[in-house]
C-alpha cells in the first residue's frame, strides 16, 4: 500500500471535515504518522470497526464511515432487494456526526434510516431493529475504550450483533469500494423530506421501557425497602432512561454522580470508561461513603454492561464481579420465581463458557437447564432465537457473561443494562426487606452453600509474526499431549472446541460440541476447578480462564494460584 499516494489524495479529496483537514495538513512531511494513518485499514469484524478517531483509513472518520455504510447497503439490496436500518450513537466524540453519514449512505441507496433524537444506550438499538423490522442495525460506540476510539457495531435483522458469516459478507462488499468515489450520499434534509430518513418518535422509547418493566419479579418490592442507590452513567448514555427506570419502580433515593452525570466523549474523570476497573468507580465509590448508600450501579458509555458496589460488613465498599452479580440475579430470579409459581416449564438460563460454573449449581437446583455458548453476547442471542423458533421464547429467563453484560426477557438481543440496574436494584430492596445487611451478605452465602468459586483471567502477550507463532504452537501442543492433571487435581473432561468434541477422561464417552468452531480448550478438573486456554480474537495474547473452588476465598485463591503456576508449566510459559 503507497501511504503517501494515500495521503495525498485524502488532502484532496477529504474536504468534508474541518478536522480532517486541518490533522491532515498537520502531518505534513511526518512519514512516521502518515504511515501510521494510511499503513492499513480498519477491517470490518463481528464487532464492526473500532479505531482512533482522525484522519485516514486505519481511523474512524466519516469517510471510513461511509465507505463500510455502503458496503452494508450492498449487502441489504443483494440479500433483501430493499430495507431498512436503525441507527443510535452513544456519547463518543463524533458520534452523532457519524450516525447522520451513516444514514445519508443508506437514504442516497433507498434504504430507510430510522435514526434517534439523541444518545441512546446500545439495548435500545437493538430493540429499534427488532422494533421497526430492520434489515440491519448500526451503533456508533467503542464501548468503553478510551477516548481517542470511536466504532461502529453492526446489527442483524434479529437485533443481536452481526455472525461471523454475515459481517464477513459486509466486509467483502466493503473491499470492493473506493472509498471516495463508490460510496453514494446524499443531502440529510432531502433524505427526511424523501422519507428516507426518520426520527425515532420519544413514544418507542416508552415501549421499550414497558418491556424493561415486565422483566420485574417482585414489582413493588422497592416501595418502602429504605434502598439509597449512587448511580453513575460515566458520563455515556445511560442517564435518562436508567434513572426513568428506577423511579418507575420506587427507589425513593438515586443519587448520581455529578461529574459523570452529563455525555462527554471525553470522560474527564476516568479515562477508560469501563464498569469493570476500580479507577472508573472511584468517584461513585466516593460518593458511596458521603451517602452511605447501599449500592453502586456504574453503566458504561454505551450502556450495555453494568458494574456494582455494595456496602460490606466494616462499612466500606465492596466490588462485585460481573460473575458474582450474574450469579446473584440467576438465583434470585430462579428462586423468587418458584417461589410466585412463576418459573415456566423447563426453564432456560445461558451464559458463555468462561463465566462461572456457580450458575451450574444454581441451575441443579432450581431444576433449569443451562446453556453454555462461545463468548460473545450474540450466540446468547442466537439461543433465544432458536426458543422462538419454535415457540419456546418464554423458556428463557435470564442470559449473562462475566463481563458485566445481563440480559433479561426477549424484547431485546444484546446486554442490557437498564434492565439490569432495575433488577440489581430489585434484588438489593428484596434481601434488605429480609433483613440481610446487603448483597455481600448475599453472595457470602451462596459461596457458604456451594463453595467459594473464584474465576480469574490471565493474559500473556505474544509480539510481533513470530509470537502469532509461537501462540499457534502453544495451542496445537496442548491438543497433542493433554495433560493428565493440573496442580495435583486429574483432568475428568477435555472440551475442544476447534475439534468440537467433549471427552470424558473418567468414563471415555465422547460427544459433539454443537457450537460454532473456535480455538479453545477447557480442562474440567477434578472439584470442579477448571482452566480455559484460548488465544484473543484481537490481541496477540493468551488467555487462561482459571475456575478454583475452596471452602474460602483465601483458600481458593490458594489453589487458583497452584492451577495457574501449573498451566504455565504446561504450556511453557
Amino acid at each position: 500500500m503507497d501511504t503517501m499516494k494515500l495521503y495525498n489524495e485524502w488532502r484532496e479529496k477529504a474536504v468534508d471535515d474541518a478536522d480532517l483537514i486541518s490533522e491532515l495538513n498537520s502531518i505534513e512531511g511526518d512519514e512516521n504518522e502518515i504511515f501510521e494513518r494510511f499503513y492499513t485499514a480498519l477491517k470490518f469484524g463481528t464487532a464492526g470497526l473500532r479505531g482512533i478517531i482522525g484522519a485516514g483509513t486505519n481511523r474512524m472518520n466519516i469517510y471510513v464511515v461511509r465507505q463500510a455504510t455502503q458496503g452494508l447497503a450492498n449487502y441489504v439490496i443483494k440479500k433483501y432487494g430493499k430495507g431498512a436500518v436503525a441507527i443510535s450513537h452513544d456519547s463518543r466524540i463524533k458520534a452523532d456526526l457519524f450516525m447522520i453519514e451513516a444514514a445519508k449512505v443508506l437514504a442516497a441507496n433507498g434504504i430507510k434510516a430510522y435514526i434517534t433524537t439523541e444518545l441512546q444506550p446500545t439495548p435500545v438499538l437493538s430493540y429499534l431493529v427488532r422494533y421497526f423490522k430492520c434489515q440491519a442495525g448500526i451503533m456508533v460506540t467503542a464501548s468503553h475504550n478510551a477516548a481517542k476510539y470511536n466504532g461502529y457495531k453492526a446489527y442483524g435483522e434479529d437485533g443481536c450483533q452481526m455472525t461471523d458469516n454475515a459481517a464477513a459478507a459486509v466486509y467483502d462488499e466493503i473491499t470492493k469500494l473506493d472509498i471516495f468515489n463508490d460510496v453514494k450520499t446524499m443531502d440529510f434534509d432531502e433524505g427526511v423530506k424523501a422519507g428516507l430518513i426518520e426520527y425515532v418518535d420519544d413514544s418507542v422509547y416508552d415501549s421499550y421501557l414497558e418491556k424493561v418493566m415486565e422483566q420485574q419479579v417482585n414489582p413493588g418490592i422497592c416501595k418502602g425497602a429504605g434502598l439509597k442507590v449512587v448511580y453513575t452513567p460515566l458520563n455515556g448514555c445511560g442517564n435518562k432512561l436508567v434513572r426513568k427506570v428506577l423511579a418507575k419502580i420506587g427507589v425513593e433515593e438515586t443519587v448520581i454522580v455529578k461529574e459523570q452525570e452529563l455525555p462527554d466523549g471525553n470522560f474527564p474523570t476516568c479515562p477508560y470508561p469501563n464498569p469493570e476497573m476500580k479507577e472508573a468507580l472511584q468517584k461513585g465509590l466516593e460518593l458511596c461513603e458521603k451517602e452511605q448508600a447501599d449500592l453502586l450501579l456504574a453503566t458504561d458509555p454505551d450502556s450495555d454492561r453494568v458494574g456494582i458496589a455494595v456496602k460490606d460488613y466494616d462499612g466500606s465498599y465492596r466490588l462485585i464481579t460481573g460473575n458474582e452479580d450474574g450469579a446473584m440475579l440467576t438465583n434470585y430470579i430462579l428462586s423468587c420465581k418458584k417461589e410466585n409459581g412463576q418459573l415456566p416449564e423447563k426453564p432456560v438460563v445461558v451464559k458463555t463458557i468462561v463465566t462461572t460454573k456457580l450458575v451450574n449449581k444454581l441451575c441443579e437446583k432450581y431444576g433449569c437447564e443451562l446453556k453454555n455458548v462461545l463468548t460473545g453476547f450474540k450466540y446468547i442471542g442466537e439461543v433465544i432465537l432458536n426458543l422462538e423458533n419454535k415457540g419456546e421464547e418464554n423458556r428463557y429467563l435470564f442470559g449473562f457473561e462475566e463481563s458485566y453484560g445481563y440480559l433479561s426477557g426477549t424484547y431485546v438481543r444484546d446486554k442490557d443494562a437498564v434492565v439490569a440496574s432495575m433488577l440489581v436494584c430489585e434484588m438489593a430492596a428484596y434481601y434488605k426487606k429480609q433483613g440481610k445487611y446487603s448483597l455481600a451478605e448475599v453472595i457470602d452465602g451462596l459461596y457458604e452453600e456451594f463453595g467459594y468459586y473464584l474465576n480469574k483471567t490471565f493474559a500473556f502477550e505474544f509480539e510481533g509474526a513470530a509470537g502469532m507463532q509461537k501462540m499457534a504452537d502453544l495451542m496445537s501442543g496442548v491438543r497433542e499431549n493433554l495433560p493428565k492433571e493440573v496442580a495435583g487435581y486429574k483432568v475428568v473432561k477435555v472440551s475442544d472446541y476447534q475439534l468440537k468434541k467433549e471427552t470424558d477422561l473418567v468414563t471415555g464417552e465422547t460427544t459433539d460440541i454443537t457450537l460454532p468452531t473456535s480455538n479453545v480448550i477447557a480442562l474440567n478438573l477434578e472439584g470442579d476447578h477448571g482452566v480455559i486456554i484460548r488465544p484473543s480474537g484481537t490481541e496477540p495474547k493468551i488467555k487462561l480462564y482459571i475456575t478454583a473452588v475452596g471452602d474460602s476465598k483465601d483458600n481458593a485463591q490458594d489453589i487458583c494460584e497452584k492451577i495457574v503456576n501449573s498451566t504455565k508449566e504446561i504450556l511453557g510459559l
